[in-house]
């Protein structure tokens, strides 16, 4: 009888919490989420009080008042800079989409080598050993009007004159930023595909299903997360983006980040504060939208 008691209460007791143990788990975590308050909360804080400030165009000061915001969404120039911006995280995504899931799906599927998936993949990030300045003005030899690809057109007689939308355009702008990101987008597809069952694919084989009905059906959902990890790297990097729109484009396109860059050199912090609130937002909004479309928690 009193066996059965013994065993009753040795089964069903609540245990003691160990109030050490979690004091040490706190402390663990404090470091962090102090550095996350001091360096991130906090002036995200401070941004969002800032772009509340009045100014006269010349002076801050402290107060509240809404006319940053309705001088932003009522300009026609800072909503076609708000466009372009988009733009230029659209085109930027896609190319480096269409660039990154080839070579990680040779990588994964057609370099059986462990060894050589490894060198290779390290080859791609060979570039990102140098700054994205020195990567960024590596182009301007080549795309210059006395640059390698003019001389080679002209050389071939494919062109008389130098082309001019090569360097300082649109153009330079996207193939420099795709160039600086594309492995943000190219590792996580890779460590997506790396982790899918071969004998799926084997089984798709064997049944007749055709390359085409493989990456439709087995590869490409099951590389979702991967693509959308990917994509949320690219995107907020290329929506706060200013220094290669500044030396691409020569001055001739705008972004957001841009436009924030030279109001804070002309001293015009609340309107620069609000342009960045808004820029968050907006970068919140599509990460969360990526988010609610494809779950990405097996890949963290």
């Amino acid at each position: 009888m009193w066996r059965s008691q013994l065993s009753v209460i040795t089964h069903h007791a609540p245990l003691p919490m160990n109030s050490s143990k979690t004091l040490r788990n706190y402390l663990l975590v404090a470091p962090q989420t102090l550095v996350f308050v001091l360096f991130l909360v906090l002036p995200i804080i401070a941004i969002a009080i800032v772009s509340f400030w009045n100014f006269n165009g010349f002076a801050m000061s402290p107060g509240f008042t809404l006319n940053n915001y309705l001088g932003i969404f009522s300009s026609r120039v800072y909503l076609s800079t708000y466009l372009n911006t988009f733009k230029f995280a659209f085109l930027v995504w896609l190319f480096c989409l269409l660039i990154s899931y080839p070579v990680a799906y040779f990588l994964s599927f057609h370099v059986k080598n462990p060894k050589w998936q490894t060198i290779l993949f390290l080859i791609c990030t060979v570039p990102f050993l140098t700054s994205n300045i020195i990567r960024m003005i590596s182009w301007i030899p080549f795309l210059g009007r006395e640059g390698l690809i003019n001389q080679a057109l002209m050389g071939l007689g494919i062109t008389k004159q130098p082309v001019e939308i090569f360097l300082f355009s649109d153009f330079s702008v996207i193939l420099a930023m795709v160039h600086l990101y594309c492995l943000f987008m190219v590792a996580p597809i890779f460590n997506s595909m790396m982790r899918i069952d071969r004998s799926l694919v084997t089984a798709a084989e064997d049944l007749g299903s055709s390359p085409f009905q493989i990456q439709k059906e087995i590869i490409l959902p099951l590389s979702a997360s991967g693509i959308a990890i990917g994509s949320i790297f690219v995107v907020t990097l290329v929506m706060g983006e200013f220094a290669t729109m500044r030396i691409m484009s020569g001055g001739k396109s705008s972004s957001v980040g841009y436009l924030i860059k030279n109001q804070l050199d002309s001293l015009q912090y609340p309107l620069a504060a609000a342009n960045a609130v808004v820029l968050l937002i907006i970068t919140l909004i599509i990460v969360f939208a990526i988010l609610r479309v494809v779950d990405i928690r097996k890949e963290l």
